[in-house]
């Protein structure tokens, strides 16, 4: 049975509604879907409110009491995407039903793979194993992974074998001088060593003398490989907070949110409970780490392994923001697409992300195609989404549900040009260097953009336009002058002495 069959009053009249962008209420109907609360009013200037059920995170009923009798009440909806309200399994998800009204340029799910992503490497000493085509080796990897050429498949089982949940070290991400990011979950303590484990590092080695093993764990809270069969990797402790798991993560966003939505304690309460969420101390720490691990490629020249825990929370969030530090690619909007895809699960298991790329773009905004508008939009469809794209925790989920066959993609979705014209940055100047943003506690800020949207409003919608408007400007100015200088030069041609001698 569906949700559907469950509901026994699908509809209800002479509801009213309030949320903190409104002062006063509205009047109208609430109704109740397999995968949507609807709220519909016939008040002028004021549109349908559509909610999916994944983004209610949860519900207070307060009964409205008169005489003992039971005559109304108030339902307060706090959902994933901080907004407040007042008024299964993946098969039942909403992406399985829905159904685009636009055609579908281009499929989103097609667009990205292991074999264009990494092309030019394929050609040296890399290759695509399918060890992990039935996803036995490691259930939360893909089915097709880059690995040293000259390392067998039997090795990367018996490397799986050492490391917990099997994620053995895999490729993230090549620098330009050559250097290698590595991923991988740590040892398991039941294993002192693993032979082939230690080929598959000394093997990325190359030409360097030395490599860097980054535990975002910390010291003493994670297994860590023995010096004596690593000898040519230099450990270094980098613990980015209590995020052992992501539900961690979660409790201090969680804690954030809770300090955001109270518009009635004061300043210094607030700023306490700001302090005590730990939510900026998760976002420093992870640039900190982050630059580390860029340090180490782009300035030492060396292969860097990160690991801690599982490999599924800090590690990911370290690889791909170092990504996005050394790679210009990864900050344009295909770019950072096929990030999300090379690093899928990190998505899928952490929708909290995007507050954590906040600081790397407002501290170098015009690095950056894409604007935080696009970032919000992650943020929300991670949550709540009529897309196909962050469903399920790993590639094995999407399979056994077909997701690609029976969803559509987000990307499908974004990367329309009416629609994509509104997330790119005006201001953006490509720069093929690596970008160095502040780790100084001072330079942090709360990202009022999205945590404090449905307490104080939108507040950027009319600066972009603005910008926008005057960058526009400026191009056709630039564009006249170049116009006028050539008919300035042909002038010259044809009267010479004109323009010379003050004649």
């Amino acid at each position: 049975m569906e949700f559907a069959d469950f509901i026994l009053t699908p509809k209800l009249d002479g509801v009213i509604f309030h949320d903190h962008l409104h002062t006063t209420i509205i009047d109208g109907t609430l109704m109740i879907s397999g995968h949507h609360l609807i709220f519909s009013t016939r008040q002028e200037g004021e549109k349908e409110l559509w909610l999916l059920h994944k983004n209610i995170d949860a519900i207070d009923k307060k009964p409205c009491i008169l005489n003992n009798n039971v005559v109304g009440g108030l339902i307060i909806l706090k959902c994933k995407d901080l907004r407040l309200k007042a008024v299964g399994t993946l098969p039942q998800e909403y992406p399985f039903f829905y159904r685009p009204m636009y055609s579908i340029l281009e499929d989103g799910f097609t667009m990205f793979s292991i074999e264009s992503e990494f092309s030019k490497l394929l050609t040296t000493d890399w290759r695509v194993s399918t060890v992990n085509k039935d996803f036995t080796v490691c259930p939360t990897y893909a089915a097709t992974l880059v690995v040293p050429k000259l390392i067998s498949d039997e090795q990367l089982v018996q490397s799986a074998g050492f490391r917990d949940g099997g994620r053995f070290p895999i490729l993230s991400y090549r620098h330009e001088n050559g250097s290698i990011l590595l991923r991988s979950a740590q040892p398991l303590s039941t294993r002192p060593r693993c032979r082939a484990d230690e080929a598959i590092l000394n093997g990325v080695l190359g030409r360097s003398s030395k490599g860097f093993i980054v535990d975002t764990w910390g010291k003493g809270k994670s297994n860590s490989e023995a010096d004596i069969n690593y000898s040519q990797w230099k450990k270094i402790n980098r613990s980015i907070g209590n995020i052992s798991n992501p539900g961690n993560i979660l409790d201090s966003l969680t804690k954030l949110v809770d300090a955001c939505s109270d518009t009635h304690c004061s300043s210094d309460k607030w700023l306490s409970r700001l302090e005590s969420s730990g939510w900026l101390g998760l976002v420093l720490n992870s640039l900190n780490a982050a630059c580390v691990v860029a340090q180490c490629l782009d300035q030492e020249g060396s292969p860097v392994l990160v690991h801690g825990g599982k490999g599924l929370d800090s590690t990911l969030i370290i690889t791909s923001l170092a990504q996005i530090i050394l790679n210009p690619d990864c900050r344009t909007v295909r770019g950072l697409q096929a990030l999300i895809e090379r690093e899928e699960d990190f998505w899928c298991y952490i929708s909290v992300v995007p507050g954590l790329y906040l600081p790397t773009i407002l501290s170098i905004p015009m690095q950056f195609r894409v604007n935080t508008s696009l970032l919000i939009q992650l943020f929300e469809h991670s949550y709540s989404s009529n897309f196909g794209t962050f469903l399920g925790n790993c590639e094995l989920d999407r399979h056994n549900h077909k997701v690609k066959k029976l969803t559509i993609s987000l990307w499908s979705y974004l990367n329309r040009p009416d629609i994509l014209k509104n997330f790119l940055n005006p201001l953006y100047e490509p720069n093929s260097n690596v970008i160095w943003p502040s780790v100084a506690p001072i330079s942090l800020e709360l990202w009022s953009e999205l945590y404090l949207r449905w307490v104080i409003g939108p507040q950027n919608g009319n600066i972009t336009k603005d910008i926008t408007e005057i960058v526009t400007h400026e191009k056709e100015l630039r564009s006249q002058v170049l116009k006028l200088r050539k008919c300035a030069v042909d002038l010259s041609k044809q009267i010479p002495g004109v323009f010379t001698n003050g004649n």
